[in-house]
């Protein structure tokens, strides 16, 4: 395909775009058919100067008629100055502000709840100071109602002052992700108490990242003997564990990270059963010679992780959290005899089909081109799925039904069957300054639509992030 600009693109998309405005209801909205021209519409949602960033998974609210985003302003988001969550709706481009930050605090990376109107996001500390300022260690996980703009409620607890409290954290959490049924939300997560420790010994532990749960299980009080120090909603627990050294060619990890649910309700097991709460991530783990690799894990988490396994969930003042008893943490692919080793390619999070069967990732073929693949939970050789000359370029998400993947490849959105591989371009090719952004593309909930970032010019000069959605079409 020619490659054109993407103002050709929208010049192009006219008459397509005057279907969506004259109808009452998009057709996003409702189970109406799209013509051959619909079905290649792609449509900007947001329009005002400043950032607009959308986080990798969970952006459409469960209705599949508002986005939600944050306004950080740099266009990766590597910069967390945004003050607001705000939420776009698909067919009257409405904009809703769901929280204003306030006293110096920032806000991002909002997901949805997949069954109820709420949304969480990360806060940034509110009054910093010069020793507490924004860091990996120093945030936290807040919930807003839909219904109710504005009101956050504490996700996690903090208490970084010993004697600890089980179900509070002792540093900070971010990427937050409700699980299928919405109940629980899962973090990545940094340890302040921790971080003062330059070097791991057999008596002490350093800051690691660590994967972790927040659990409805019952509200969190904590001592209020430090500023920082506040109560939360829920019970709060790490689930990964990982050490500064892990011995070379082993399992053992010294990062978690980029995690996903396995499952909107988990996946069954080899013994038969069925393993309700999972989560899939990536680990680093030391080769024989030497290299750092990411390959793909899993953790099996209890329905109660409030009994403490083979350390105090809280820890101590010189070692991290412990997961709950009845963990299993296993890892999923053995890639360090490829000629690419590890998962490779652009920032992403694992992510698995709705029926937990398949976990998708990224790894680059014997060419060196970054492809598509899936791993079963239980683990076996990665199944190839796309096989092409371009290369994956994005987070991806797959949808609702399980048999598409959404991602940016060629400066174009696209969808792959999963089964046959088959890829197909939704959107024209663009140039590289204005191809759609590689942070995110998500599916909608109903399956009918992608939204995904691109960075707009604008008359004066300045670039700015906007929001875009393209419909797919209907098998």
């Amino acid at each position: 395909m020619r490659n054109v600009g993407f103002n050709s693109v929208l010049i192009g998309l006219a008459s397509f775009v005057c279907c969506w405005e004259a109808r009452s209801q998009s057709l996003l909205l409702n189970d109406q058919v799209p013509t051959a021209a619909e079905t290649m519409a792609e449509r900007q949602l947001t329009f005002k100067p400043g950032g607009h960033i959308l986080t990798n998974v969970g952006v459409w609210t469960p209705d599949s008629q508002w986005i939600v985003y944050d306004v950080r302003s740099d266009p990766e988001g590597a910069v967390f100055d945004g003050t607001r969550i705000e939420k776009v709706h698909v067919a009257t481009r409405e904009v809703v502000v769901l929280y204003e930050s306030r006293n110096g605090a920032g806000c991002g990376v909002a997901t949805c709840s997949p069954v109820e109107d709420k949304v969480v996001f990360i806060l940034g500390p509110e009054h910093p100071t010069a020793d507490w300022q924004y860091a990996p260690n120093h945030r936290q996980g807040v919930v807003v109602d839909a219904s109710a703009p504005g009101r956050a409620a504490l996700l996690d607890a903090r208490d970084i002052t010993p004697p600890f409290t089980p179900g509070a954290l002792r540093g900070g959490s971010h990427v937050h992700v409700f699980s299928g049924d919405g109940r629980w939300v899962s973090f990545t997560y940094q340890d302040h108490v921790l971080a003062k420790f330059a070097e791991e010994s057999a008596a002490r532990h350093i800051d690691l990242r660590n994967v972790g749960v927040s659990v409805p299980v019952q509200p969190v009080l904590v001592s209020k003997d430090h500023v920082r120090n506040h109560d939360g909603s829920c019970f709060s627990v790490l689930v990964t564990k990982t050490t500064a050294h892990p011995e070379p060619g082993s399992d053992e990890i010294s990062k978690a990270f980029e995690d996903a649910w396995v499952g909107s309700n988990g996946y069954r097991r080899s013994d038969g059963g069925w393993q309700k709460r999972a989560l899939a991530f990536q680990g680093h783990v030391l080769t024989r010679d030497g290299r750092t690799v990411a390959e793909a894990f899993i953790v099996d988490i209890p329905e109660d992780v409030t009994r403490a396994g083979d350390g105090p969930l809280e820890g101590t003042e010189t070692l991290r959290p412990f997961p709950p008893a009845g963990t299993v943490q296993r890892r999923l692919t053995y890639t360090t005899n490829r000629k690419h080793p590890g998962l490779q390619g652009p920032r992403h999070w694992l992510r698995s089909s709705p029926d937990g069967t398949r976990i998708a990732i990224l790894m680059k073929d014997d060419a060196g081109v970054v492809q598509l693949y899936t791993v079963s939970p239980l683990g076996g050789s990665p199944v190839q799925i796309t096989r092409g000359e371009m290369g994956i370029a994005s987070a991806f998400s797959w949808g609702p039904d399980g048999k598409r993947l959404a991602h940016i490849m060629d400066n174009s959105v696209f969808v792959t069957e999963v089964e046959t591989g088959k890829s197909v371009r939704l959107t024209q090719r663009s140039s590289d300054s204005l191809a759609p952004r590689p942070e995110a593309c998500v599916f909608s909930p109903d399956g009918l639509a992608i939204a995904y970032v691109r960075t707009v010019a604008t008359p004066a000069g300045e670039s700015h992030n906007q929001i875009f959605i393209v419909s797919v079409p209907v098998e």
